[in-house]
């Protein structure tokens, strides 16, 4: 599933050919992704200028002129592909095809800037619903999301106040997606090693018994801080489906420190330790039990 690195690298790809342009033709080529469209999806999406282009947790919000918000999700193997006219004369000196099964392609935007945007699922589990604007603070499918990692507001003493009293584990209670939104599997890994902290720890340390913040909330909110940036810069984590709008592959997945490198040693200076993984709360955590306390 992508996680907030993959959907902000997207987004940046969209802008330039979606903010400020028109929807000059929407098109649903099935009645369904993961859910149903509604039965008025094309007709709010038609015509409207998009006002502009943000991101929420793992979505992708478009602003339409008419007030509404196009609310997109990339589910498992959702990916969109820009095709401009000029594409064939320049494809780009690092360009992998992307989606060119037309089976999968599911949407179509035609945009005023004379860029097709094209949404691509083959399992079909990514979604989008039109929201009246005055109606998001009420739309089950962000109801209760925590702050955003990369906001203002998201600070050491927001996590140590959102995981004081909590038993849960420390990677739990950052998966959750009320504690904080946007994080997924990969990058609470690669968190919690940069701030050596073991995500079996309980999430309550974070916090003093006066519900302060201790010194391990201020090196993970750096840690968090610190990763989702770089990830971003290097266009996400390509693993499986993740592409860019471009068709270029995400490279974070070159710095990883400790996911997916079960056995290697630890690339924390002078620590030697050897990666080990196991299976927390259904998902493969990978740790350095040397390094993270």
């Amino acid at each position: 599933m992508p996680e907030l690195p993959e959907v902000e690298t997207v987004r940046r790809g969209l802008q330039p050919v979606m903010e400020g342009a028109k929807i000059v033709k929407a098109e649903a080529r099935r009645a369904d992704l993961r859910f149903p469209f509604q039965p008025d999806f094309v007709a709010r999406l038609q015509g409207q200028v998009v006002t502009g282009l943000g991101r929420r947790a793992k979505y992708l919000m478009a602003d339409l002129a008419s007030g509404d918000v196009l609310l997109m999700h990339l589910g498992m193997s959702g990916s969109f592909r820009v095709i401009k006219p000029d594409d064939e004369k320049s494809p780009g000196e690092f360009h992998y095809p992307r989606g060119k099964d037309s089976t999968h392609d599911h949407v179509l935007f035609r945009m005023s800037s004379g860029a097709d945007i094209v949404f691509n699922d083959p399992r079909r589990f990514g979604y989008m619903k039109v929201i009246a604007r005055n109606a998001l603070e009420d739309e089950p499918l962000l109801r209760g999301l925590g702050p955003e990692p990369l906001g203002n507001e998201f600070d050491a003493a927001m996590l140590a106040q959102s995981c004081a009293g909590k038993k849960t584990s420390l990677k739990a209670a950052l998966l959750d997606q009320r504690v904080v939104a946007g994080l997924g599997n990969i990058y609470v890994c690669e968190a919690l090693h940069r701030s050596h902290l073991s995500p079996r720890r309980t999430a309550a340390t974070l916090a003093t018994r006066k519900g302060e913040s201790t010194d391990h909330a201020k090196r993970l909110v750096g840690a968090i801080h610190a990763v989702l940036n770089d990830a971003i810069k290097a266009g996400g984590s390509s693993l499986r489906d993740h592409r860019q709008t471009s068709g270029e592959l995400g490279y974070f997945q070159h710095s990883f420190k400790v996911y997916d490198r079960e056995g290697e040693t630890c690339k924390t200076p002078g620590c030697g330790g050897i990666v080990k993984r196991f299976t927390q709360n259904g998902r493969s955590t990978f740790w350095c039990p040397k390094c993270q306390k």
